[in-house]
Parts: C-alpha cells; sequence; structure tokens
C-alpha cells in the first residue's frame, strides 16, 4: 500500500448529563467530556489525554485533513465489511472514537437506522465526513461514556482505544451501553505497529545520547486482548490480527503523517523533543536497515480486529461436556459411519 498523493514529496463514571438515545432530535454536539485530569482510579495512569485531545483538534483544523486519512479510511472500511457481515439491521449504534466518520462513510441506512458519533475532540466532530445515516454527534471521552445501559444495539470503534488508560473499564462500559444480543467490533493498533520507527528511533539514540526514550507510545498485546473481552462479559469472541504496510519517502514523512493524524506519541514519559543529529541519524539508520528497492521505506501498522456479543438466551451455546456421539479419534472414519444414503447425496 502507497501513501497517496504527495508521496514524493519532502517531507466511576463522571456526574456529567447522561445521554439518551430514545429522543435525540437533531444532529448536534453534546458533551461529556471527562474533567481535566481526572482518570479511572484503578488505572495506570500512561497517557496525557488532554494533549490527546489537543493533537485530534489540531489535526482536524489543518487545511488538507483528508491528505493523511489513508489508514484510518482503511479500517474504517474494514469495520464496516464485518458490520455488513452479520445480516440483520441495528436500529440505533454508536461509533466511538469516531474521529472525522471513517467508518459512518461506509455504512447505509438499511443496515444502521440512527448512528451516534462520539469523539473527544471537537474540530472532528464538526468537520465530520458527510454519510446517508442520520447521526448526532458527542463530544465524550471514550474512558467516560454518558450512555445508559441496554442503549444500543451495535458499536463500532476504530484506532482509538489504544490511547486509553483503562482498556478493561472501557470495554466494560461498551458492554454496559449494549443491549442484549448487541454486538461490538472493533479495531485498535497492535504491538508490531511502527516497529522500523522504534527501533531506529532506539538505535540512533543509544548511539548519540548513551541511552533512549520511548517515542511509540505501549500498545496491548493480542494475547491479552481475548482475556479482556472476556472479562469485561463478552461471549462468542473474534479476535485476529491483520497488517498493512505504507511506504514512504522516509523516515520524516512517516512522522509528519501520524502529527496529520492525530496520532503523535502522548505518553507522560515520553522526551520532550530529539536533538537534531539524533533525528538525523535515525533517518539513516531507518533508510540502511528496511529501505525498499526504490529507495522508499515502510511503516507497519498491525492491526488487531475484535467482535464481542453481549449475553442473550436466545445466542447459541455450547453442548453440555461429555454430549458427543462421536469421538474425535473416529473422523476418519466418517465415511463408513454414514448412512448409505447420506453419501450418495
Amino acid at each position: 500500500m502507497l501513501r497517496p498523493a504527495g508521496l514524493w514529496r519532502l517531507c466511576r463514571r463522571p456526574w456529567a448529563a447522561r445521554v439518551s438515545a430514545e429522543n435525540p432530535g437533531r444532529r448536534e454536539i453534546t458533551s461529556g467530556v471527562s474533567p481535566r485530569g481526572s482518570t479511572s482510579l484503578r488505572a495506570l495512569n500512561i497517557f496525557d489525554r488532554d494533549l490527546k485531545r489537543k493533537q485530534k483538534n489540531w489535526a482536524a483544523r489543518q487545511p488538507e485533513p483528508t491528505k493523511f486519512d489513508y489508514l484510518k479510511e482503511e479500517v474504517g472500511s474494514r469495520i464496516a465489511d464485518r458490520v455488513y457481515d452479520i445480516p440483520r439491521a441495528f436500529p440505533l449504534a454508536l461509533d466511538l472514537g469516531c474521529g472525522r466518520g471513517y467508518i459512518a462513510q461506509y455504512l447505509n441506512k438499511e443496515t444502521i437506522g440512527k448512528l451516534f458519533q462520539v469523539d473527544i475532540a471537537e474540530n472532528a466532530l464538526k468537520n465530520s465526513l458527510e454519510t446517508e445515516i442520520p447521526t448526532v454527534s458527542v463530544l465524550a471521552d471514550e474512558e467516560f461514556l454518558p450512555f445508559r445501559e441496554n442503549t444500543f444495539d451495535l458499536v463500532v470503534s476504530s484506532l482509538s482505544l489504544h490511547w486509553v488508560n483503562d482498556l478493561p473499564r472501557a470495554l466494560e462500559q461498551i458492554h454496559y451501553i449494549l443491549k442484549p444480543d448487541g454486538v461490538f467490533i472493533g479495531a485498535m493498533f497492535g504491538g508490531d505497529t511502527l516497529y522500523e520507527l522504534r527501533c531506529s528511533l532506539q538505535l540512533a539514540e543509544t548511539e548519540r545520547e548513551g541511552g533512549f526514550s520511548p517515542h511509540v507510545s505501549p500498545f496491548t498485546a493480542v494475547n491479552d486482548l481475548g482475556h479482556l473481552l472476556g472479562r469485561a462479559g463478552f461471549n462468542t469472541l473474534t479476535v485476529d490480527t491483520d497488517e498493512i504496510q505504507v511506504n514512504y519517502p522516509g523516515m520524516f514523512e512517516l512522522m509528519e503523517d501520524l502529527q496529520g493524524m492525530g496520532e503523535s506519541n502522548c505518553s507522560w514519559n515520553r522526551k520532550a523533543l530529539l536533538h537534531r543529529d539524533t533525528m538525523l541519524a535515525a533517518a539513516a539508520v531507518y533508510r540502511e536497515m528496511y529501505r525498499n528497492e526504490d529507495g522508499s521505506v515502510p511503516a507497519t501498522y498491525q492491526i488487531y480486529y475484535m467482535i464481542g456479543w453481549k449475553y442473550h438466551e436466545s445466542q447459541a451455546r455450547p453442548a453440555e461436556r461429555g454430549s458427543a456421539t462421536v469421538s474425535f479419534g473416529e473422523l476418519g472414519k466418517i465415511n463408513n459411519l454414514m448412512p448409505q444414503g447420506k453419501k450418495s447425496q
């Protein structure tokens, strides 16, 4: 996958008012953002959420924000494909961390009756992409959702949950606001995302400054994701991984695009700046270790996709242990076990 046009240029819940989905009225922006500096008492405070809000607002204010939307639009389309794989309509849906509406643009009104779009950045909501679905914009933090229990038939989220400080609680809140037999479909960056950039910066900083600081934010491991979904109350889980590789002219163009996406590092332990010599050395290391035959350099984005359902008595359940009539050891003789009439069909 190539970077689009311009490839070769230099380069507890807070006491906020809850939003009722029963009578939302016209499209509007309703605030449910957490107080500045607030976070769950049990959470590790890894990310500066106020800084992340500023980064996303800055990115949405740029003259050509669509220039940096290519990755989020691609993942948004893949989330939409998974929605269409479920043969049913969803009268009320929520897009959590919607950005400029990267999932909504691929959905239709035959599948989604009404869509609530939630994001921490007001500028992203104001500049959202067009969609044929009736929408309501809600300014709220993904860590503090202002919705009632059993509200939504569907919750989707694309490339947003990797910035929350308390992912287990965020998943519990998603489960809380889903109706029974509702489904959550999400995508987030995985642990191997931008490993090329991470390695190059670490090597260069170690050589030039005698040690390194984290410049790429930490990500959740795929082995933990299924456990977190199960602990939040979801069942019939599906977790899979994918990789998207984008080629850039160089490391600086990659970093420019990350800033334009609103995906710059916001960890509290980030280093404020890097020396010029260290940055130039990192770019040289990146090119030497990873460059393609055409001179471009790759950047790998690992994506975790997850699907989880809220329990309902109508859902299929596994048979009781010991109720099988054929053992796995006899599967090789399946033709001999079948009646003759069924063999000929």
